[in-house]
C-alpha cells in the first residue's frame, strides 16, 4: 500500500510546480519586454523556455539524486506529451495555424537535436561532456533568436501575438522570477519524492513514471498556455509554445541534468530501442502535417490524440505484462504505424506538388 502522503507531494509538487512556472514566466516576460526585446524573441524563448522549467527543475532533482530514469523519461515523455497530446486537442479546438519560419527552421531544429540524443544514447549512457555540448546548443540557439529578432525588429514578431504585458519594475519583475525558481525547486523535490514512492510501492518501473506520470505532470505550463492561444486566437504560438519547449527539453533540460549528474544520465535498453525513438518518429511526423497548408487540420489532431492513447496504453501494458501485450503490439508495428507513414507521406507529396 502506498501512503497517502506520496499521493499529496504528487499533487501538491504538481500545484507548486504550475503556479512556479507562471510566476518565473510572467517575470520573465515583462523583464525582457522593459530592455526591449522583440515579442518574437520573448514567445519562442522566455515563454516556451518557461513553461519547460518544471522539466528542468525535476529532471535535475532526478539526476542529480541518483534516478536517471526519471530524469531521461521525463524529458522524453514530455516530449511526446506536447505534440500528441497537446497540439492533438489545441487542433481539436480550433485548426492550428503554424509560421513558415517555424516550418522552416524550428521544427527541422526539432527533429535535428532529436535525431542527435538517439545517436548519442547509442552506447547506453548520455555523459557529463556530451551534456555540456547539448547545453552549448541552447545556447547558441537563443543567441540566434535574439539577434535574429533584434534585426528583424517588433514588426516581423509572431502574429496574432496579443498586447504586450505591462512591464512593470524591475525589482517587481525579479522578485516574480525569484519566487518563481523558488516554486519550481520545492515542487519538483515533492514530485519526484511522491513518484519514486508510488512506482516502489506498485512495482513500476521509474521510466514508465518518468514517461507518465512526470511528463503529463510538468507539461501542465504548455497544456495552458497552448490551450489558452488556441482559444484566444493566437494560434500560432499554440504550436511554437510546443516546438521551443521541446528544443529546450533535449538541449538545455537533458543537457544540464547530464552536465551535473556525477556520472552522466544512464539510458536504459527500453529507453533506447522504443521511447526515444518513438519521441523521434513524432518529431519527424510534425514537418508533413505542418507544411500541408501551414495549418494542423481538427482530423490531424484526432490523429495526434489516438497516437498518445495508444502510446500510454503501451506502457501501462508493457508495465504490468498483460497477456494482451502481443497481440497490441502486432496491431501497432503490423497495422497502425505503417497505415499512418503512408497517409503523412502522401499528404507531404499533395503540399509538396500543390505549391
Amino acid at each position: 500500500m502506498v501512503a497517502w502522503t506520496s499521493y499529496a507531494l504528487i499533487a501538491m509538487g504538481l500545484a507548486v510546480l504550475v503556479v512556479g512556472a507562471e510566476a518565473l514566466v510572467r517575470g520573465a516576460s515583462r523583464l525582457a519586454g522593459g530592455v526591449g526585446i522583440p515579442p518574437l524573441v520573448v514567445g519562442l524563448t522566455v515563454v516556451a523556455f518557461g513553461t519547460s522549467a518544471p522539466e528542468l527543475a525535476v529532471s535535475l532533482q532526478s539526476a542529480v539524486g541518483g534516478q536517471p530514469d526519471l530524469a531521461l523519461g521525463n524529458v522524453v515523455g514530455s516530449n511526446i506529451f506536447n505534440v500528441l497530446f497537446i497540439l492533438g486537442l489545441s487542433a481539436l479546438i480550433a485548426p492550428l495555424v503554424v509560421s513558415h519560419q517555424l516550418v522552416r527552421m524550428d521544427v527541422p531544429l526539432m527533429i535535428g537535436v532529436s535525431v542527435l540524443l538517439l545517436v548519442i544514447a547509442l552506447d547506453g549512457r548520455i555523459g557529463r561532456l556530451e551534456g555540456a555540448v547539448l547545453f552549448g546548443g541552447i545556447v547558441a540557439y537563443t543567441w540566434f533568436l535574439i539577434r535574429q529578432g533584434l534585426r528583424t525588429g517588433r514588426a516581423d514578431a509572431l502574429e496574432a501575438e496579443g498586447p504586450e504585458p505591462a512591464p512593470g519594475s524591475p525589482l517587481a519583475n525579479i522578485a516574480w522570477i525569484l519566487g518563481g525558481l523558488t516554486a519550481l525547486v520545492l515542487g519538483s523535490r515533492w514530485l519526484v519524492t511522491g513518484s519514486v514512492d508510488v512506482a516502489r510501492a506498485f512495482g513500476i518501473s521509474e521510466l514508465v513514471i518518468g514517461l507518465t506520470i512526470l511528463a503529463a505532470g510538468t507539461s501542465m505550463p504548455e497544456v495552458a498556455t497552448s490551450i489558452m492561444a488556441t482559444v484566444r486566437g493566437a494560434r500560432d504560438i499554440a504550436v511554437g509554445n510546443v516546438v521551443g519547449s521541446n528544443i529546450f527539453n533535449i538541449l538545455a533540460v537533458l543537457g544540464l541534468s547530464s552536465a551535473l549528474a556525477p556520472d552522466g544520465i544512464a539510458v536504459s535498453r527500453t529507453a533506447l530501442v522504443f521511447d526515444i525513438p518513438v519521441m523521434t518518429v513524432v518529431a519527424f511526423a510534425c514537418l508533413p502535417i505542418f507544411v500541408s497548408g501551414y495549418r494542423i487540420a481538427r482530423w490531424e489532431g484526432l490523429l495526434f490524440l489516438g497516437y498518445y492513447v495508444a502510446y500510454t496504453a503501451y506502457l501501462v501494458v508493457h508495465a504490468v505484462n498483460h497477456p494482451v501485450l502481443p497481440a497490441f503490439r502486432t496491431a501497432m508495428i503490423g497495422f497502425v504505424l505503417p497505415l499512418t507513414a503512408v497517409t503523412l507521406l502522401v499528404v507531404g507529396v499533395r503540399s509538396w506538388r500543390a505549391r
